[in-house]
């Protein structure tokens, strides 16, 4: 335990697990991925996880997402079938006032290259017959899809492991201090050293970063899903707030409360999420719900992923956002480059934690 690691990560959800794998690929570092609980365990076991890119506004966060869902087809070739779905995205509207809204976002987009589709009722029918025939429309855009984040996490991890990262799991940091270049972690099972440093613990990343005397101004964000007994397949698209798994299962939700980090569901949001579904999909009036669960997203003050250097405490970086499942693989790939290169491939300065008050960082 002596021994100083080039990076430590800390946090091994579906972001944290990313850049451990993408950094391993260089074969140059000696890396540890560290957790207080397991992979899993957290937000990336409790969620739709869906590769969603084309509603995602301003047009530069869009592009960033496009760019992610582009990696996933190369990621499976690589770490192995995480079962990946470009089923295409469909986002309803039911009145005329959001199908003006539909239109503009549609010529926003184009201009970075996201193809979307402003669809009628009939077009909308057409590829989705059981969709409710009193929506007025929907955007529709090939890209978008989802993915199963237990394969997805569970390989990232085996794939990192084959190129010697080591872990800890079930292992809280309880401190962090800084001593000359190297940072000296302490944990429940005792102390490690790094030289560099990445916080990616989702809705922990706020308590980590205090432990630098850094602000990372996020937000927990409660989410409820339910789910149906399997059903006869019937949805082919990823539908914004519902989708079919391969299993015949039906995932409904997209409810966002700020509770803390309380992960229980409640009557209320799971009677409007299947008012929701009801709404959208009157078949599943007929459906039994099996199960509901409750995840807990790490959301940015302003919304917008924070990736990058943290100002002040050299060698320290974060890796916080909310669509960790869409952009994990491009995450991965360019804290590699911060991390070893020095620069990476894409400007990230819009997603800097110095966007922020610079108030809210104080010297360690």
């Amino acid at each position: 335990m002596d021994k100083t690691h080039d990076v430590i990560i800390v946090g091994s959800g579906v972001v944290g697990s990313s850049i451990a794998y993408h950094l391993s690929e260089r074969k140059k570092h000696s890396i540890l991925l560290i957790d207080k609980g397991f992979p899993l365990s957290g937000t990336s076991g409790s969620t739709q996880a869906w590769v969603w890119v084309h509603s995602k506004v301003p047009s530069w966060y869009g592009e960033l997402s496009l760019y992610s869902a582009e990696l996933y087809p190369f990621l499976e070739r690589k770490i192995g079938d995480v079962e990946y779905k470009r089923t295409g995205g469909i986002a309803p509207f039911f009145t005329e006032a959001e199908k003006e809204k539909a239109l503009k976002l549609a010529e926003k987009q184009a201009e970075v290259g996201i193809d979307i589709e402003v669809l009628s009722r009939d077009e909308v029918l057409e590829k989705e017959p059981y969709l409710s025939p009193n929506i007025a429309g929907a955007t529709f855009s090939k890209i978008d899809g989802n993915v199963n984040p237990f394969r997805l996490v569970e390989l990232y991890i085996k794939s990192a492991k084959k190129n010697d990262v080591q872990t800890s799991f079930y292992n809280q940091v309880i401190s962090i201090q800084k001593n000359g270049d190297i940072f000296h972690l302490e944990t429940l099972k005792g102390t490690f050293k790094t030289k560099k440093l990445v916080i990616a613990g989702g809705p922990w990343s706020k308590e980590l970063g205090e432990m630098l005397n850094v602000n990372i101004p996020i937000k927990q964000v409660r989410g409820q899903i339910l789910i149906t007994e399997p059903l006869q397949p019937f949805l082919k698209h990823t539908i914004g707030g519902v989708r079919q798994a391969d299993n015949g299962e039906v995932l409904i939700g997209y409810s966002k409360e700020e509770v803390g980090y309380d992960r229980r569901t409640t009557l209320d949001i799971v009677q409007q999420t299947a008012k929701m579904a009801i709404d959208f999909i009157p078949h599943l009036r007929r459906a039994n719900v099996v199960r509901s669960f409750a995840g807990i997203r790490v959301i940015p003050l302003d919304g917008f992923p924070i990736i990058g250097e943290i100002p002040e405490v050299e060698g320290a970086y974060i890796a916080a956002m909310h669509s960790g499942v869409t952009l994990s693989p491009l995450v991965g790939t360019l804290l590699t480059e911060l991390l070893i290169d020095g620069e990476t491939s894409i400007d990230l300065s819009r997603y800097s934690l110095e966007r922020f008050n610079e108030s809210n960082i104080k010297s360690i």
